[in-house]
């Protein structure tokens, strides 16, 4: 028994040692961290994951073969939460690395890294609009290869709490990764790629049919009184909603047997009951943000393209606060940086607003165009910039295919008021009123060159103390825009391409479109919309 036990002793020492490094966390990092990154040049990079707490942890660059004695050895230690971080730094846009993230008993290896510009591309459909479905999209696929060009696809996930890591992985732009990916991102970084000559990193995270209250934290949703409406509404759906679960269960199933007997008869399938909007709705506040942006957090970017609005369109005077709160959230939510966030207005859609109409069609009932306005008032915002699209929709399809053009006035955007290059990268924009007798005369910026696609300007209507808007006459004197009507004695109000989809010709001297305004301020019909 001795002799047994004398030969256990060192065994059982062993099991103990085997079970202390099993109990052990390896030192990890979220996907977005992995092979085929591409880190945003001219920063302080975070690099971050987690490990046992007060186990240190050292990032080796490796640039090369031979070269990684040319940058330190950045070190930290896991706080008492196993959470921990480094920032790199002096990293060169023209080389391909490798990091090395060592702890105590593990080490990681990721390669193919590279650094330049990374972009965020969020909002919903006509963001989430892949490739392959634009304009010539067969070809565009075809021509997708761009070795400097990596992709990072977020999975499309709800969360009611904040996430710290999602399924995604970083993949190089081929005609197979860049198929499906975001048309609009694709288009963009293309553009900044190829006048920039140099490497693209670009962040999908979209979600079609999504209001921006989904893509808001909660707490920036709570802090504001005048969101409390939508949270009151998400509250009283997710209380009743295991009542309604329990009830679409018995339907459902009531609906099956009937959909059995109907087809076993062949006869028409009855209509299948809707599932009740529940806790995990793409839509419920803060879900999308939870996760789909959390998750990406504190990843370096230089900044956010976003195409969205349509689900929001209803509630346009409510937007005018939301939009900015959401654009502030996600930049305290990347280390209170005023990072760039450029953003698509909404394209023309549905049936064409007449010019031989006795008044213009939904000059004062139009919700997109509401919704429009909230969006060129989002532009108070520093370090913001809109692309219009309002020559490029489709008034058959929500979807326009139209993404090249979308992409390129994004990136032009960019390449001005990040990269400084002298290009125009707007349309003419509202700037002033002066009415003199019977005419309005309204400025513009961005206003050089002005002219009218096709040959005569069409778009504009006039108003009287009366709010009663009639189609004017309008002609092109400097930099400016003569308005007048025979029916308007005394011009009070003028609005420019106010409608779903109107009929709008006013460019500038570079092609862009001029931005749909009105210079009155009268209530429209979503200001009481919440």
């Amino acid at each position: 028994m001795r002799y047994v036990r004398r030969c256990m002793l060192p065994v059982l020492c062993l099991g103990v040692l085997f079970a202390a490094v099993s109990a052990s966390a390896a030192v990890t990092v979220p996907n977005v961290i992995g092979d085929h990154m591409v880190l945003q040049a001219n920063a302080k990079v975070p690099i971050w994951g987690k490990a046992d707490p007060g186990e240190k942890i050292t990032v080796m660059v490796i640039a090369g073969q031979n070269l990684s004695s040319l940058y330190p050895k950045f070190t930290t230690k896991a706080d008492a939460k196993g959470n921990w971080r480094v920032n790199l730094s002096g990293l060169r846009s023209d080389w391909n690395y490798q990091l090395s993230i060592s702890g105590a008993k593990d080490k990681l290896m990721i390669k193919d890294v590279l650094v330049g510009e990374v972009w965020v591309c969020s909002g919903q459909s006509n963001m989430q609009f892949g490739l392959k479905s634009a304009n010539n999209g067969e070809a565009e696929v075809a021509g997708a290869n761009f070795p400097q060009i990596h992709l990072f696809k977020t999975p499309r996930k709800t969360s009611a709490t904040p996430k710290d890591n999602c399924d995604g992985k970083w993949e190089v732009c081929t005609p197979e990764t860049a198929a499906d990916f975001s048309a609009v991102g694709y288009f963009f970084g293309r553009k900044l790629h190829q006048d920039l000559k140099v490497p693209v990193g670009l962040i999908e995270s979209d979600w079609g049919g999504t209001a921006a209250e989904a893509w808001t934290s909660m707490p920036s949703l709570t802090a504001k009184p005048e969101f409390k409406p939508i949270l009151d509404r998400w509250n009283d759906i997710v209380a009743k909603y295991p009542e309604a679960h329990t009830k679409y269960e018995q339907e459902h199933a009531e609906w099956q047997k009937a959909a059995d007997a109907a087809k076993a008869a062949n006869q028409p399938v009855p209509k299948e009951p809707r599932r009740p909007t529940g806790p995990d709705d793409p839509n419920r506040p803060a879900n999308l943000y939870n996760g789909m942006i959390s998750p990406l957090l504190p990843y370096g970017i230089q900044g956010a393209i976003w195409y969205q609005g349509e689900s929001n369109a209803g509630r346009a005077y409510q937007y005018r606060s939301l939009f900015p709160t959401m654009i502030n959230d996600w930049r305290a939510a990347w280390g209170g940086k005023k990072f760039p966030f450029y953003f698509v207005q909404l394209a023309n859609w549905i049936v064409p607003a007449k010019p031989d109409a006795p008044k213009p069609k939904d000059s004062d009932e139009s919700t997109w165009a509401e919704l429009r306005e909230a969006q060129t008032m989002t532009l108070s915002l520093p370090n913001t910039g809109m692309a219009l699209a309002i020559d490029i929709g489709d008034p058959n399809d929500i979807h326009p295919k139209n993404k090249q053009d979308v992409g390129k006035r994004l990136a032009l955007n960019a390449l001005a008021k990040v990269y400084h290059q002298k290009v125009e990268f707007s349309g003419p924009m509202y700037k002033g009123l002066k009415v003199k007798g019977n005419s309005a005369v309204v400025t513009f910026t961005h206003a050089e060159g002005l002219a009218a696609k096709g040959g005569k300007l069409k778009g504009f209507a006039v108003a009287g103390a009366d709010k009663k808007f009639v189609w004017a006459d309008a002609e092109i004197k400097g930099n400016s825009i003569v308005v007048s009507s025979k029916s308007v004695a005394k011009p009070v109000a003028v609005r420019y391409a106010w409608a779903d989809n109107p009929e709008c010709t006013l460019v500038n001297g570079a092609g862009l479109p001029a931005s749909p305004f009105r210079t009155d301020q009268w209530p429209g019909v979503t200001a009481n919309s919440k």
